[in-house]
């Protein structure tokens, strides 16, 4: 299973809610989103389940890969390609025993400290930021700006994706820290056109790339 971390959409139910976090999802993945992380602290894992087998539907044959938050049951039940854990959720040693050794496994790491203390063995990639302040996740740590970005990836032995308040002119930045993607919410969801906005960010991470070599 190749890890294409370049553009990581996580779903939010509210932002997509006119669209739906199915459609979102679909149009995303045409404009270049490579990830798709189901993520919906409202829901239950039946909920997630439903939700979860109608993305797997509309990604099939799409090459992009679908990540469920927090929820193993859910994951296994869906058939999705792996889960995505924050350091207060269950212990990844646990998530990756009831997962099994092929699924994907991807840990929130918000300090240099928590980026240290993952264990490779058991983690696939890191989730590191929020980079900037962000109103999709109230509760998160404080921003670590691209200085504090480039610190954690220097210190965490796997690829890490970024995340919070990113947007297509972060790609250098984020790139230039090392990083291995760009991680997004409400830069794609509730965008009048997510295909569109999704297209913008792939290809400004791809540009970014390129010229970093």
């Amino acid at each position: 299973m190749t890890l294409d971390l370049g553009l990581y959409l996580v779903l939010d139910p509210g932002l997509c809610r006119d669209r739906g976090m199915v459609e979102t999802a679909r149009l995303a993945v045409a404009g270049g989103a490579t990830i798709v992380q189901l993520r919906d602290k409202d829901a239950d894992t039946a909920r997630l389940i439903e939700a979860g087998r109608a993305l797997r539907t509309a990604l099939a044959g799409s090459g992009a890969m679908l990540i469920v938050n927090d929820d193993v049951e859910a994951a296994l039940a869906i058939g999705a390609d792996g889960v995505h854990v924050g350091q207060d959720d269950m212990d990844p040693g646990e998530v990756r025993r009831r997962l099994g050794p092929r699924a994907l496994l991807g840990l929130s790491v918000e300090t240099v400290d928590a980026a240290q203390r993952v264990d490779p063995v058991l983690v696939d990639y890191a989730g590191a930021g929020p980079v900037f302040a962000t109103a999709t996740k109230p509760d998160h740590k404080p921003p670590v700006g691209f200085a504090g970005l480039a610190e954690i990836v220097r210190a965490c032995p796997v690829p890490v994706v970024a995340i919070g308040g990113l947007a297509a002119g972060h790609a250098d930045a984020v790139r230039a820290s090392g990083a291995m993607g760009m991680a997004v919410v409400s830069a794609i969801c509730g965008q009048a056109d997510p295909r569109a906005a999704a297209r913008a960010m792939a290809q400004a991470w791809q540009a970014a790339v390129a010229a970093g070599g």
